[in-house]
């Protein structure tokens, strides 16, 4: 659609350069495995928040959210009820989960399923990690290298290589430490640039008063409670939304490595837990950002006749995924406009290393180091060993993306809608090893594969049932199936000595839950929900 000015190619390139120089100056300080996956070594539970944030932000959200909320069917601030599942996640995360697998000093959070369940269970969902994460950053990669090529006039094979290639080489130089410092850099820029958008969005329509007058009111109706979900052909009614998205957060903080990763790399169990109170509260303001953005958008479009056209590509019906890069065409300066693509670059990037690292570390904690021949390496050859892993995930990942055909044309619903098939299973087999001593992997097992069959066939047969019940759904499937199976070979030896990784036990002899922290951590629950509920019900007020 359009080519850069030479102004625009400087400011990428100035910041390709940076990433692929911090990453130089860290990897002298990288001398064995851990130090490149879970570095200890001064970070503050702050900068690992952000860290985490950076990673939960990308490129799908940025994209895929405004469109959502301005031109999707159903769509609108809806969007923001998922936040209000955000604080009761964030508090089963940190006073349920996170003191056990921060203690057991693991790289790879499905360790845990080792020592509870056995090496099966183990593989099982480490080999489930591996392929799905590998698919999802494909697409990623995809949908990031469809928007380089629209506005810098590249084509797509050096539009991946322009985001995927820099992104594998800062990876493979720094390590977890470099995925760190590099999220924090480009939340800086994303946040700042994104910030820009919605003052300009505000100008252009006399204010934020007047945006919002502009728009239809379903645009701005942010709490729904009319429907539940459950067959009603309604996806993103209150009630779905609010407990799909308990369930939903508790897995991906808690049981998706590229996530656990960040609090494996506190330096404490306190700063752990403070990790994820943290993030809680630095993420709403964020997604309230480019949700906003989405109602800007709405009305911008009905400003701009030829909008809808720019979004059509090839003649095809409007990509609406495209419209904050086509704004950011027609709207930003020289200079501007090559930072804003080195945000939408910087939101595509702090998502991928993160993967990339995490697929290294589950590739060598879980599978390598199962082999007898995985513990007789020295620390040069497993850190050699890491990167070359990091090489072969990023190859795979950056290769997959020239196989993925089209992204839906709201991206983020997509996203969600797929890992709600799994989300669910994923976190019943973790929620069992912790609450249940008489569950066996061969439950487990079997139950994770009863959830994803319950969703796929809620998928199929139900299709007006909200796709969000499915987190619930498929952690129920799994979790009774569990059970069940222990019921019946009520004299099924238990692998691991359980006793030491469950949560009540834990609570009972090690007193890793202070009244001090049970305190604060329902302080923080009570403070934050009143303010996401008087902010979403400003906004049900202001649609009226």
């Amino acid at each position: 659609m359009a080519n850069l000015h030479i102004v625009d190619w400087i400011v990428i390139s100035f910041y390709l350069a940076a990433m692929i120089g911090l990453s130089g100056w860290i990897t002298r300080s990288i001398g064995s495995k851990k130090d490149y996956f879970v570095t200890r070594d001064g970070v503050s539970p702050g900068a690992l928040a952000v860290s985490i944030l950076a990673t939960q932000c990308s490129t799908n959200s940025i994209l895929g959210a405004p469109a959502f909320v301005a031109f999707a069917a159903g769509g609108g601030l809806v969007w923001l009820q998922y936040e209000l599942a955000l604080p009761i996640a964030m508090l089963i995360s940190a006073v349920v989960f996170m003191p056990i697998i921060f203690n057991l000093k693991i790289i790879s959070v499905y360790e845990y399923l080792d020592f509870r369940f056995g090496l099966k269970t183990k593989l099982l969902l480490s080999g489930f990690f591996l392929l799905s994460r590998t698919a999802s950053t494909a697409v990623l990669i995809f949908g990031v290298a469809s928007v380089i090529q629209l506005i810098t006039g590249l084509n797509f094979f050096w539009a991946v290589m322009l985001f995927g290639l820099v992104t594998v080489i800062y990876d493979l130089l720094g390590g977890i430490k470099a995925v760190i410092y590099s999220d924090i850099a480009q939340m800086i820029i994303l946040c700042a640039v994104l910030g820009i958008s919605l003052c300009l969005l505000t100008s252009t329509s006399g204010g934020i008063v007047e945006m919002f007058a502009s728009v239809s009111q379903d645009r701005v109706e942010a709490i729904n409670f009319s429907s539940h979900g459950l067959g009603d052909g309604e996806d993103f009614a209150f009630w779905p939304m609010f407990f799909g998205g308990i369930f939903l957060y508790v897995s991906y903080y808690m049981c998706d490595q590229s996530q656990v990763q960040r609090g494996l790399c506190a330096r404490s169990q306190s700063d752990a837990q403070k990790i994820l109170v943290l993030n809680g509260i630095f993420r709403f303001p964020f997604v309230l950002l480019y949700c906003l953005i989405g109602v800007g958008l709405a009305n911008y479009a009905s400003d701009n006749a030829v909008f809808f056209e720019q979004l059509s590509v090839n003649g095809k019906d409007p990509n609406f995924n495209l419209a904050v890069p086509v704004f950011f065409l027609n709207e930003l300066p020289m200079g501007m406009l090559g930072l804003s693509l080195v945000a939408l670059l910087a939101a595509a990037m702090s998502s991928l290393d993160s993967v990339i690292n995490s697929l290294s570390a589950v590739s060598m904690e879980d599978f390598v180091k199962s082999t007898s021949w995985g513990n007789t390496l020295s620390d040069q050859q497993e850190l050699w060993l890491c990167r070359c892993f990091t090489i072969i995930w990023g190859g795979m990942a950056v290769s997959g993306s020239f196989w993925v055909g089209d992204i839906a044309s709201t991206v983020i619903v997509a996203v969600n809608k797929i890992g709600s098939v799994t989300n669910g299973p994923v976190l019943a087999v973790f929620v069992i090893g912790l609450l249940s001593r008489k569950t066996t992997g061969t439950g487990v097992v079997l139950g994770f594969f009863v959830g994803i069959f319950v969703n796929i066939t809620l998928w199929q047969i139900a299709p007006n049932v909200s796709w969000l019940w499915w987190n619930v759904f498929g952690f129920a499937g799994t979790f009774l199936t569990a059970l069940l199976v222990a019921q019946l070979n009520p004299k099924r030896k238990v692998v691991g000595e359980a006793d030491k990784i469950l949560f009540w036990s834990w609570v009972r002899y090690k007193n890793l839950l202070g009244a001090k922290a049970l305190t604060y951590s329902f302080y923080f629950l009570i403070f934050y929900t009143a303010i996401l509920i008087m902010v979403l019900a400003f906004f049900n007020l202001a649609s009226n």
